[in-house]
């Protein structure tokens, strides 16, 4: 009965969840915010500077106060969830997505907004600050026509005004609006013979003028009024703005990344739970479940903390499914193992839960620290990738490891699986006798012949000529620097056809900015990469914007980056790494010992160089992305090595005493043997998620998929080949220096509280 009970349990479980899921994933996903790459938009890092000829200092309050006019002003453009950051150096970032008109936004947002009256001859008559606050409102006039009205604080000052031009001759009986009047450049003598003139209005005065409020009316539009309105109500900025650094997705880009994107994710989580299934069988179905509620799961807590998803965020999501299935392949494979060793499966699941635990907790603590610290260091969309991965790793540890448990242990303790090994993907022929006394340590596996530690030399040398090609390559073509580190203009131009290079050179001469640096996304690619040494204007920005949607019907994107950027973007690059790479060490020395830290960090240092000699040798542009999928690998090879280096501290323990070489080898064999099964597996489910993105995935992070894809391959060969063996060197030098190694004494095992299964 009490058996029933625990299966009858667990359908229910399952069933409230997929009940859950479908009822509220669909509004969850809908109230996510976008990103600028999944909806358009754009993004402008200002320099906050003082006005010319100003004295006054740039304070935290003079900042403060400029995000508010800031804010003000994007409160007029209607943008739902703008973003307004202020950053370390007197800067403030704006994101403000699914804006259509990005070029009147940032001439909003930038703009000074110096506000004055004056007569036909330049004089200055009234200024901005005669504005009463808040006094600009937007409405219409008796005929229905679109026009502001403007309350003044000295109605008496403006009545003297408007008596002095009413006595001019017409026509110079205006009151000329200015917005932003340019001393020896601007005359309204000239403008008012233009078609377009640059002043807002130049209403003619026939007569004084005694109520406070005056009517600016003209050819306006309902949203230029409301603009104008809220360019006056905001009052001038108290300082100069000035862009170092901008990017701009057009629209119907982010609605296709998106599409594409999302598509990816869903080949690859669908072929990761396929190879779940095929491999793994009963707990494979386990794991389908706890990786569904894994990814519902990201999603409330990033719709509850109020996140932004990015391209990247979504690649962290299919990342963290990576990290969530090696959760459950570690403790499949320790129960698969005990099962061989002829334990029930209660004992075998009772063991494989515990001993999985410590392995499991080291390699997601690793991992998290590099996606803390590409948290701090990164920007953007990189952050929101890091946000996304923190997320990920939290929600993987919950559902792979609770989850999957109290699943699977509800069939478990209920006995139904009992003497049937082949429910865990084992074969009868695969397991021992309890009479046998065999221990885990003492069974077959595929790699036997193999001897990993007494091949150390050829891998270390086969590495290290590697590292030395590698070196040739990165000295002959250096390294491709996208416009992140090497600052300048990167426009994205695309079509709904085809293009060839030698058409998107044409245009950009056409256009009037031509570049010798253009780069096609690939064979037959409707995507064209234009980079610029000098970063572009605004209205650099816009006329070559103007000119591409006249060509190819589709906005392009375009990214600015100043050369002081540029450089703190390299420079943090290297902090990331370096601060990852410390704090790696005194984890795993903390956790393991030592030498256990440095071999990791040396395995880390050797799959973050062949990942950049790769990109030198293919020419692929390094951008900020690109430091974060390096970043991500880091994670995944400690993750890897870490698992290694666990097995080989309980085989160490269960050994109590080393003596010789011999036997360290034996230690470093055995534990790579045990082990070699769950990296393959592992590596094998993030490289079908990975490929996933390569082949389907949105053009704008192929190179960051390549980086994963190569930083994958290098860092399963370091984990195996490298780290263990470099460990193995620097411990046989502590056996040959001091003597045989007692286990007990050495080492006291380290108890993060309870790790025992949940029945």
């Amino acid at each position: 009965m009490k058996a029933r009970s625990r299966i009858i349990a667990f359908f229910l479980l399952v069933f409230l969840l997929i009940g859950l899921i479908g009822t509220t994933s669909l509004p969850i996903a809908k109230d996510i915010n976008l990103g600028l790459d999944l909806q358009g938009g754009f993004e402008v890092l200002y320099q906050v500077e003082p006005l010319e000829g100003s004295e006054k200092e740039i304070t935290e309050e003079v900042v403060s106060d400029t995000t508010d006019a800031l804010r003000s002003r994007i409160d007029v453009l209607g943008v739902s969830e703008p973003s307004i950051q202020i950053e370390s150096g007197n800067r403030i970032r704006v994101q403000l997505a699914g804006i259509e008109d990005q070029s009147s936004a940032r001439e909003l947002l930038s703009t000074e907004a110096n506000l004055s009256f004056r007569d036909a001859d330049d004089n200055v008559m009234l200024s901005g600050n005669d504005l009463a606050q808040g006094g600009a409102t937007a409405t219409f006039n008796q005929e229905g026509q679109p026009i502001v009205t403007l309350e003044l604080n000295e109605p008496g000052k403006f009545a003297e005004v408007t008596g002095e031009i009413a006595q001019k001759p017409a026509p110079d009986n205006v009151l000329v609006i200015w917005l932003d009047f340019e001393e020896g450049v601007d005359s309204y003598q000239e403008e008012r013979l233009e078609a377009d003139p640059k002043f807002v209005s130049d209403p003619r005065v026939s007569q004084r003028i005694n109520s406070p409020s005056v009517e600016i009316s003209g050819s306006f539009s309902v949203e230029e009024t409301q603009n104008l309105a809220g360019i006056l109500n905001a009052g001038a900025l108290p300082v100069k703005l000035t862009e170092v650094y901008s990017t701009s997705v057009g629209a119907q880009f982010g609605e296709q990344a998106l599409d594409q994107t999302t598509f990816a994710a869903g080949i690859g989580i669908a072929a990761v739970l396929i190879f779940m299934l095929l491999f793994y069988r009963f707990p494979g179905a386990i794991a389908v479940v706890t990786l569904s509620a894994y990814v519902y799961l990201i999603l409330v807590i990033f719709q509850w903390i109020g996140g932004v998803l990015t391209l990247p965020g979504i690649a962290a999501i299919m990342l963290g499914v990576g990290m969530a299935v090696d959760a459950n392949i570690i403790t499949y494979e320790r129960i698969r193992e005990e099962l061989r060793t002829g334990e029930s499966v209660r004992n075998a699941f009772r063991a494989g839960a515990k001993s999985s635990f410590s392995a499991i907790l080291d390699a997601n603590v690793t991992t998290l620290l590099a996606a803390a610290v590409l948290f701090y260091f990164g920007t953007s969309s990189v952050k929101g990738f890091a946000t996304m991965l923190i997320i990920s790793i939290l929600a993987s540890f919950l559902t792979a490891v609770w989850g999957s448990r109290l699943l699977l242990g509800l069939w478990v303790w209920s006995g139904f699986l009992d003497n049937k090994p082949g429910w865990f993907g084992l074969s009868k022929n695969k397991i021992h006798t309890k009479e046998e006394n065999l221990h885990i340590t003492d069974l077959t596996t595929p790699y036997d012949r193999f001897d990993f530690a007494g091949n150390r030399r050829k891998f270390f040398a086969a590495s290290l000529a590697l590292i030395l090609a590698g070196m040739v390559v990165l000295s002959i073509f250096q390294l491709n620097l996208g416009i992140d580190f090497s600052s300048g203009t990167r426009v994205e131009i695309t079509s709904d056809s085809s293009l060839t290079k030698d058409e998107v050179e044409s245009f950009v001469e056409s256009a009037g900015y031509p570049s010798d640096d253009i780069v096609m996304a690939g064979e037959d690619s409707s995507i064209g990469v234009v980079r610029y040494v000098d970063d572009f204007s605004q209205s650099e920005i816009d006329e070559l914007k103007a000119a591409a949607v006249d060509e190819y019907g589709i906005e392009p994107n375009v990214s600015t980056v100043s050369p002081t950027v540029g450089r703190e973007l390299a420079q943090n690059a290297m902090k990331a790494l370096a601060i990852a790479a410390v704090g790696i060490i005194i984890y795993v020395a903390f956790r393991f010992e030592w030498r256990m830290g440095v071999a990791s960090v040396v395995a880390l240092l050797h799959d973050a160089f062949f990942i950049v000699a790769a990109f030198s040798l293919l020419r692929l542009e390094v951008d900020i992305t690109f430091i974060a999928a390096v970043l991500t690998i880091v994670g995944y090879s400690i993750n890897d090595t870490i698992v290694t280096f666990d097995r080989i501290r309980e085989n160490m323990r269960r050994v109590k005493k080393v003596e010789t070489v011999e036997q360290l080898e034996r230690i470093v064999n055995t534990s790579l043997r045990q082990t070699l099964t769950r990296s393959i597996n592992t590596v094998m489910t993030v490289f079908l998620v990975v490929l996933a993105l390569l082949i389907f995935g949105a053009a704008s992070i192929t190179n960051f998929s390549i980086a994963l894809l190569i930083g994958l391959i290098a860092g399963t060969y370091s984990s195996i080949f490298i780290a263990a063996q470099l460990w193995l060197v620097m411990k046989k030098r502590e056996l040959n220096k001091k003597g045989p190694i007692d286990i007990e004494k050495k080492e006291q095992e380290s108890k993060w509280g309870s790790d025992e299964p949940v029945v």
